[in-house]
């Protein structure tokens, strides 16, 4: 019977530590433009040269987690659509969370996040 609840106890504490990403991405152009690598797909904070949004990323990943963790998929998925750089990132509630009537009183209280970033090619 030890032996169960150890395993039990176990098992528990490994699986409560996984992370659970679900990354999506909306192409906003017809135009193609070739895959990189994502290590070539910087965060922008400010663009100061003209450029064209080609696509959306978003990252729905718990709330807790690093933003370094959610840029590194969203620069994968940038690379994927053929992106120089990620800008304009913003997080929000997601799901059930949003439509809970008392949101003043819970406030951030939420366990899912969205991180929605533009996806952009330099002109």
């Amino acid at each position: 019977m030890i032996k169960k609840i150890l395993a039990l106890a176990l098992l528990v504490l490994t699986t409560s530590s996984c992370s659970i990403y679900h990354v999506s991405s909306i192409n906003t152009t017809d135009d193609y433009y070739p895959p990189k690598e994502a290590e070539e797909v910087p965060y922008l904070e400010n663009v100061e040269q003209e450029f064209n949004v080609i696509g959306i990323v978003t990252v729905n990943a718990e709330r807790r987690q690093l933003i370094s963790d959610v840029l590194k998929k969203m620069k994968r998925e940038a690379a994927i659509l053929g992106g120089d750089a990620i800008t304009d990132i913003k997080t929000d509630a997601s799901g059930v969370w949003k439509r809970l009537p008392a949101q003043k009183l819970i406030g951030n209280a939420y366990v899912r996040a969205n991180y929605t970033g533009s996806v952009i090619v330099l002109k």
